[in-house]
């Protein structure tokens, strides 16, 4: 009988250290077979949790039902909870019984300035100001989602804490997609970048951080990829002064309309004939112009708004200044005069090489084998901000329902995004994973 105990002991360690590299040691096989026991049991309340935090979604540093619903939840699985983090932020602290290193786990809170259609029975209604304008509100990017796959992540990690070697961190952090408050270009902080300038990781001192975003694809399918994953942004502002005039005398005038136009057109060189797109893509958009006050009068001015993504910091820097001297100069060519303003957003979010290495084996694992390597996504995170600080992974789950194609599933933004649900406890199982092998496997110092 003892020598049978032996050899089920190797084999538990040979299997254990085959499969997952990451790990190696047996008793990583035990953890995720837990996880994955209290992911199940977790589920109809992380569905439940999800439902009521999209019926009553919240913009960008406005957040106070969402934090103080989290907060209880935290709160009662008794760990130390802080509040008001980045204005509005939550941070729990799950201390483990035994000693080992601190990982944080990311999810963010906020909503959009976007209106839902009807059909769901939890459909938003929510109304919120922005920027002083009354917007109709609504989880339209998968938030609401990672909030509760993080509190359920929370319930299956707190369970397990005299197991866990370490501490782990959740942040549920605000204001994501921007202050609702604050325009970037009045030089305020907020979401990420506002919790690291507070200190938060100079008080902690993560190892490494973890986040995920649902966006269409394979329901519970995991994607990611290594290095850059999701592109910079940066603010773009032109305003395009001329000469008001009669519409019906343009010689008398500077139109800064047609300029403008010009402009517009001139900034897509930038990307066509400046950019090498060989080494890194770049993307310039103008999504406003706003100018003139009547059909028969040229204005004095037009204002412009775009933004600028990017995938590498060497051609971001360069982007800034040939769309700068070009919107400059075809103006001067016009007659007219461009001012330009770029506010950076958010950075390029890079996915460490050695951490993707090491974590590949447990993500193929907690997406039962449905994994893939994720493209270049032309949205851009602040996720970015964590990841320059420790070491960073930022996956995707998809939750495109089976049956539709993810091509023709509507996109993240969109009021038809939808997220099938029974995708998210696939979630629940990544962080929750993620984050006990990291701490099981690290060096104890």
């Amino acid at each position: 009988m003892k020598r049978r105990q032996i050899l089920l002991s190797f084999a538990l360690v040979v299997t254990a250290g085959a499969s997952s590299p990451a790990a190696g040691r047996a008793d990583d096989a035990a953890l995720e077979t837990e996880v994955r026991k209290r992911a199940a049991v977790v589920e109809e309340k992380l569905i439940a949790w999800r439902r009521d935090i999209h019926e009553h979604p919240e913009l960008g540093d406005q957040e106070s039902r969402t934090p103080k619903l989290i907060a209880e939840h935290l709160k009662s699985l008794k760990m130390e909870v802080r509040t008001k983090v980045a204005r509005t932020g939550v941070v729990g602290l799950l201390k483990g019984g035994k000693p080992g290193p601190t990982i944080a786990l990311r999810a963010d809170m906020d909503a959009l300035p976007v209106q839902e259609p009807p059909g769901l029975p939890f459909a938003s209604k929510a109304r919120a100001l922005y920027f002083g304008r009354e917007v109709s509100v609504m989880h339209a990017c998968g938030h609401d989602a990672h909030s509760a796959m993080l509190m359920a992540t929370a319930e299956v990690l707190a369970g397990m804490r005299d197991d866990l070697p370490g501490t782990v961190v959740f942040i549920f952090q605000p204001a994501e997609e921007g202050s609702a408050l604050f325009r970037p270009s009045e030089g305020r902080s907020w979401g990420a970048k506002l919790m690291l300038e507070e200190g938060l990781f100079k008080e902690l001192k993560p190892a490494a951080v973890f986040g995920l975003h649902v966006m269409p694809g394979k329901s519970g399918e995991i994607s990611y990829r290594t290095g850059a994953a999701a592109a910079s942004s940066d603010n773009l502002e032109i305003t395009v002064t001329g000469k008001q005039g009669h519409g019906g005398m343009p010689w008398n005038t500077v139109d800064p309309i047609t300029t403008s136009a010009l402009v517009v057109s001139g900034l897509q060189t930038v990307v066509s004939r400046k950019a090498n797109l060989t080494e890194s893509p770049l993307v310039v958009t103008v999504g406003t112009i706003n100018g003139g006050t009547g059909p028969n009068i040229v204005p004095e001015s037009v204002a412009m708004t775009g933004t600028i993504r990017s995938y590498d910091e060497k051609a971001r820097q360069q982007a800034h200044k040939d769309i700068k001297l070009a919107a400059e100069k075809t103006a001067e060519g016009a007659g007219a005069k461009a001012k330009v303003a770029i506010s950076p957003m958010y950075d390029v979010t890079v996915n460490d090489a050695a951490l993707v290495e090491r974590m590949a084996p447990v993500l193929k694992r907690a997406a039962d084998g449905k994994v893939a390597k994720a493209p270049l996504a032309g949205a851009s995170e602040d996720f970015s901000f964590y990841a320059k600080e420790v070491p960073g992974l930022y996956v995707f789950l998809g939750v495109t329902p089976d049956g539709q194609d993810p091509a023709t599933a509507a996109p993240n933004h969109n009021p038809n995004f939808f997220v099938d649900e029974t995708a998210l406890v696939v979630g629940t199982r990544t962080m929750s994973s993620l984050a006990v092998n990291f701490l099981n496997s690290e060096p104890k110092k």
